[in-house]
């Protein structure tokens, strides 16, 4: 089944039947023809089909159908070619539902739950309508006028002329129509921009993410931001706005928003809407505030920093406040609060964890948000001395990212193995699994000299690096599972973020050699990285393997060549 994206509206589209999403809604559940009473049999890749015939019969015509995801919806046209040298009629029907299941529902492959959905049928017209108190959803199919239409289908017939054509045009309408968005000029993020009030940002990945991700928004933005490219700027100042918008104001811990927290996700859906899973506007991301000032700070725009200045001081309260620094020195989360175990990226049940196996609980510190927590201080700063004219609060900042560098250097190197922990829970435990994430210390800046060098040697050693990418969790140890999400799979953006740290601290060669083998990877799948793949290597397996679950398109996916070829460019 083949997935098409528009504008925040995904479609699988096959030959039997075909789904539509919009907002975490599934608002066509069916969409199955039959022509003259019978299924249709697509000849090889093409668009053209003929009537499920016995071998040796002559099919008496063909049909060609053609479906288009719009801003809107779905199209779908229909052409009859009669082959027959006496008139025919041809009965075109369709077969439609719309469940409204949630996506949450449809993710975890039960069955949804059955909705009472209502119809109304009108001349050309089809409305199915789904209400749940003030959680409303539509689908309107609009049909050729004479069409017979109930509410589980639709029926035409279509007289052809012999050796002639008739032709038949539907519409799948989900939403009001939104302006032609910007271009990135990445067929991938194209493909998955989604319009906000403030302007396009990109959703993170389809199918499942497909809506706003605080993370994926804004590390894809510095990927784009380092390409130097003018036309990729608006991208991170958007993404910036809409983020800055919807920046935690009040403390609720059921969605664990705080003031000045940036947010991890936006869902639309039945579900969230309830409140019967907390993310309709859900804050459970450490690194995202951190992230926000990052990218405002590598931006360079001072009006924008003007314009953003309250929002980027309260990410900096924020930080202070209530992400732990004051209290712990660290930027921290708990394991126990609604939504999401972990609030980095690797946020899976098990995706922090010690080298034994065992999930680091509790209140932690992960190393890699504390490089995220480092580099905002020190942008802030600049930015607090450069346009804000805060010379105090420069300082404040300043001698905050220096107190945190010492002490991370401190509490996180491994000396036996010379390498950085994982994290650090708060009640002093080493979280001693052995990981890509040092690999974005590399890249932020917070490891240099010898120790940077020891890291970056063995991300491109063979504990980490399959040949494809880099694992996210070092073979050999009782952890590794090379089909997880999180513990010894490879994340394209995640081994990009590792070449752009190889090339930032010198070793050249390493981080060529390691570019070369995304590059492979790519070779393989059609010019797309992939969300994920396993973590096997050369020598286990001859080519990639795929990850089961991953999503294509995935927004940093798409854009971790730009950092890359940034990286490999300036060797910084």
């Amino acid at each position: 089944m083949t997935e098409v994206l528009r504008l925040g509206i995904l479609a699988h589209l096959g030959d039997e039947s075909a789904e539509l999403f919009v907002a975490d809604t599934r608002h066509l559940s069916r969409w199955a023809l039959t022509v003259d009473g019978v299924g249709l049999t697509r000849l090889g890749s093409s668009a053209v089909f003929t009537p499920s015939l016995r071998r040796g019969v002559d099919p008496p015509y063909t049909v060609s159908r053609t479906q288009t995801v719009t801003g809107t919806g779905l199209t779908e046209r229909l052409i009859v070619r009669s082959h027959s040298d006496r008139p025919v009629c041809v009965a075109v029907e369709y077969a439609v539902a719309a469940d409204f299941a949630d996506q949450f529902e449809v993710r975890s492959g039960r069955v949804p739950v059955e909705r009472p959905v209502a119809a109304k049928v009108a001349p050309g017209v089809l409305l199915l309508r789904y209400t749940r108190k003030d959680f409303q959803r539509e689908t309107t199919v609009r049909t050729p006028p004479e069409a017979e239409i109930e509410p589980d289908r639709i029926r035409l017939v279509l007289p052809v002329a012999p050796h002639g054509t008739a032709s038949a045009d539907f519409e799948v309408v989900v939403r009001d129509p939104v302006p032609d968005p910007p271009r990135i000029g990445i067929a991938d993020l194209d493909a998955l921009l989604l319009p906000m009030p403030e302007g396009y940002v990109v959703a993170a990945g389809s199918p499942w993410f497909l809506t706003l991700f605080g993370r994926d928004s804004l590390l894809t933005a510095l990927f784009l931001t380092a390409s130097g490219r003018p036309d990729h700027r608006w991208l991170a100042a958007t993404t910036l706005r809409v983020l800055a918008a919807r920046q935690g104001r009040v403390v609720d811990p059921a969605r664990l928003e705080e003031p000045g927290k940036i947010l991890h996700e936006v869902r639309a859906g039945e579900l969230s809407h309830f409140g019967d899973v907390p993310f309709g506007r859900y804050y459970g991301s450490v690194d995202a505030t951190p992230l926000f000032l990052v990218l405002l700070a590598q931006l360079g725009d001072d009006d924008l920093a003007r314009e953003l200045e309250p929002a980027a001081r309260a990410a900096v309260d924020w930080m202070f406040a209530f992400g732990g620094l004051d209290r712990t020195g660290y930027l921290v989360y708990r394991t126990d609060g609604p939504g999401l175990v972990h609030q980095c990226w690797k946020d899976s049940a098990r995706g922090i964890c010690f080298r034994s196996g065992e999930a680091a609980t509790g209140e932690l510190a992960v190393c890699e948000v504390q490089g995220y927590a480092w580099a905002a201080l020190r942008g802030t700063a600049e930015l607090a001395e450069r346009v804000w004219a805060d010379a105090g609060l420069a300082d404040r900042l300043r001698t905050a990212a220096d107190a945190l560098g010492a002490r991370f250097l401190r509490d996180f190197w491994l000396p036996d193995e010379e390498f950085v922990a994982l994290a650090r829970t708060t009640d002093g435990r080493v979280v001693d699994a052995l990981s890509s994430n040092p690999g974005h210390l590399l890249w932020i800046g917070l490891l240099s000299g010898e120790r940077a060098r020891r890291v970056g040697q063995r991300l491109a050693g063979p504990e980490f690096f399959t040949g494809w990418g880099i694992r996210t969790l070092a073979a050999g140890q009782p952890a590794y599972h090379p089909v997880s999400y999180h513990n010894g799979s490879v994340w394209p953006h995640d081994t990009a973020i590792a070449v752009a740290g190889l090339a930032r601290i010198g070793l050249a060669e390493e981080a060529r050699r390691v570019a070369d083998g995304l590059r492979e990877v790519a070779r393989y799948t059609a010019g797309r990285l992939p969300e994920v793949l396993t973590g096997f290597s050369r020598a286990e397996e001859p080519e990639p393997v795929p990850y089961p679950h991953s999503c294509s398109p995935q927004a940093w996916a798409a854009a971790a060549p730009l950092l890359i070829a940034a990286a490999l460019e300036s060797g910084t």
